[in-house]
């Protein structure tokens, strides 16, 4: 039985998660969030332990909405934001909006900028 308020793109957006880790065993997670900040769907690479709690993660993708959000005011003079990267000590993150919600995606640290360009060229295809 099916609930009366999934949202029915739900199966394509954790196929859109699972093509993103696909990108590169560097991905950790790869996540939709809605402008408010709930996820729509993500997935954890197998193996891989999350480094923030539930209610951390939920703070942070909230967070990552309304920075979201505070930018497009600024579109009309600078242009669209095409992808924002965040190098924390511990991961990397990476953020790619389209019309309707975020992507959110964390590498490994040590991921190199050659293979971040290469995960964000993919990822802005997977996402789109």
């Amino acid at each position: 039985m099916s609930r009366p308020h999934a949202d029915p793109n739900t199966a394509r957006y954790k196929e859109k998660c699972n093509s993103i880790l696909g990108i590169s065993p560097r991905i950790r997670y790869a996540g939709i969030v809605n402008k408010f900040g709930r996820t729509l769907a993500g997935s954890l690479r197998k193996g891989v332990v999350p480094l923030l709690k539930p209610e951390e993660a939920k703070s942070e993708y909230f967070i990552e909405a309304a920075r979201s959000q505070m930018r497009r005011s600024f579109e009309k003079s600078i242009g669209r934001t095409e992808y924002t990267l965040t190098e924390n000590e511990r991961v990397k993150i990476l953020t790619l909006a389209d019309v309707d919600n975020i992507y959110y995606i964390t590498m490994d640290k040590e991921t190199p900028a050659s293979e971040v360009a290469k995960i964000i060229e993919s990822a802005r295809k997977a996402a789109a």
